[in-house]
């Protein structure tokens, strides 16, 4: 479930939209995202455009990119450079050889860097930084 503190910052900006986008959960469920998880909510029902700016870096809306560009071949792209598994989604373009990562399966966020940093992360000797959707999305947009 989504915190109410980001469903609030979302309501404050305008992002919000209390009826479900159906072709945003419809790309949750073919991502394999449990319609439950505060990511399949926030990505159902909060939009900004194609990407969410924080941090002077951008996030993207899956369900937006899903449906209009190439994002699965992103994925796969992705997780083939990166060596990266299955359940790892690319939550940015992994500009400046750097990205933020979701797990669909535990909901962790990974912060990834090329080069040493993922190699540690490939090994088991770095944790995702985020335990979280929630925690991630309350870091991005600094409701901390």
């Amino acid at each position: 479930m989504l915190s109410s503190k980001v469903i609030e910052y979302c309501k404050i900006k305008g992002w919000w939209f209390e009826e479900l986008s159906q072709s945003y959960a419809d790309v949750m469920r073919d991502l394999g995202i449990p319609a439950g998880s505060a990511f399949a909510q926030f990505y159902s029902h909060a939009e900004d455009g194609p990407v969410f700016h924080s941090r002077r870096r951008d996030i993207y809306q899956i369900g937006w990119f899903s449906i209009n560009s190439q994002y699965k071949l992103d994925i796969k792209r992705t997780r083939e450079l990166l060596h990266l598994p299955d359940e790892y989604l690319p939550l940015d373009s992994f500009e400046a050889e750097s990205g933020f990562f979701y797990n669909r399966v535990t909901g962790e966020v990974a912060e990834l860097s090329a080069g040493r940093k993922l190699n540690e992360f490939l090994v088991g000797d770095v944790s995702p930084q985020w335990r979280s959707f929630n925690d991630f999305l309350e870091w991005y947009f600094d409701l901390n």
